[in-house]
């Protein structure tokens, strides 16, 4: 379908076409140099000592639970809130995700009370997921986890750029992790990041991300090495050097493309507390400086969902769902293997939430298109 308005779109100009080129120039496509410049880009970017690049955000989450040692028998919070990635690498691992509540239906991440009213004997680790690229209570979350002696794993899928208290988010706990798919900040097309602080995580991190070898083809084609062992049983989760280029480039537009997204979500909200005061706006005041990754409201309850998003696409906007919580879901059912959650912010927001289209090359026209269609579907304009 031809949307006048989608909801997310790419910035994308001569520099990727540039940058891409380049490698195809070099005949080195798999892992190498250029993914070597994005990692330490990457790094001092966020302030952090390792970054380890990855073949999507998955692979990033997947890496961290295993690197940290969970298993089966282990327990890992998180919230049901999200996309269903973040449950699913905890269960790769042989470990069971235990579904926390969110905070309020204006601050849509992790509750701490939630978190410290499921912790358990068999609890190992929380992995928070900034919702939105707006911050987790990360000050408390960490004093539970230092309290209770958990591992810290972040979802940072949606939080590039975000920070808090001047820390970039994904940089608090043990292990952050990074999603550069189509629609996020930054895009590679697929791709993503690890950062940790930690030296032994890194190594191993590093070590997993490539079969467990102990030198990489890189190495040998440069001549650096001849041989190699396998000590672990590691992974393919290896970024190639395409993406890898198309995410410095990415990654130097990160800044302006993010101003541009809270700019644009200052006038979303200004917009709709003006003309649809009834609407509830997640986040309008929030923790920290956000990455502005998506833009959601909350409709009333007694508006059916659906019907609103049915007239959104009619009138030619693209909106979407963040999230049909993960507990939901059929591949969930048998998983869950204590009583069923009792999550009712999550249960609640779950039928009122649309995200609206936002992304950093959208005009001010734009949004004010998508506000008056939004007063259509509700029959207030």
């Amino acid at each position: 379908m031809n949307w006048k308005i989608p909801l997310a779109d790419l910035d994308f100009g001569p520099e990727e076409s540039t940058a891409v080129q380049n490698v195809l120039n070099s005949r080195w496509l798999t892992m190498g140099e250029v993914t070597q410049q994005f990692e330490q880009a990457f790094a001092q970017y966020n302030q952090v000592k390792h970054a380890i690049a990855v073949a999507n955000g998955t692979a990033a989450l997947h890496l961290a639970c295993t690197t940290i040692g969970l298993g089966r028998g282990d327990e890992v919070i998180t919230p049901a809130l999200t996309f269903v990635a973040t449950a699913n690498a905890i269960r790769y691992t042989g470990a069971t995700p235990v579904f926390a509540d969110i905070v309020s239906p204006t601050d849509l991440t992790i509750s701490p009370e939630s978190i410290e009213n499921l912790i358990t004997e068999r609890t190992k680790a929380i992995m928070v997921m900034h919702y939105g690229g707006y911050a987790c209570d990360m000050t408390t979350i960490l004093a539970l986890a230092k309290k209770y002696h958990l591992n810290v794993i972040e979802d940072a899928a949606h939080a590039v750029g975000a920070e808090l208290e001047g820390r970039k988010l994904g940089c608090w706990g043990e292990v952050g992790c990074f999603s550069f798919f189509s629609n996020k900040n930054m895009t590679t097309g697929e791709g993503g990041m690890v950062v940790t602080n930690d030296d032994e995580l890194a190594a191993k991190i590093r070590l997993m991300r490539s079969h467990g070898m102990t030198t990489l083809t890189w190495d040998r084609h440069r001549g650096h090495a001849w041989d190699y062992d396998v000590v672990e049983l590691g992974y393919n989760y290896r970024m190639d050097e395409i993406r890898a280029a198309l995410g410095l480039v990415q990654l130097g537009k990160l800044e302006k493309n993010n101003e541009n997204r809270r700019r644009l979500t200052q006038l979303y909200h200004s917009m709709f507390s003006y003309l649809l005061p009834f609407i509830i706006l997640p986040f309008a005041d929030h923790r920290g400086l956000t990455s502005a990754h998506i833009m959601p409201i909350l409709i009333p309850d007694v508006v059916d969902r659906i019907w609103v998003l049915e007239s959104l696409k009619q009138q030619g906007i693209q909106a979407s769902h963040h999230y049909p919580p993960i507990h939901r879901f059929s591949a969930y059912q048998f998983a869950i293997t204590t009583k069923p959650p009792c999550l009712p912010i999550t249960e609640n927001i779950a039928e009122r939430e649309i995200t609206l289209p936002l992304y950093p090359t959208m005009g001010d026209e734009n949004v004010h298109a998508v506000v008056r269609a939004v007063q259509v579907a509700l029959g207030a304009g």
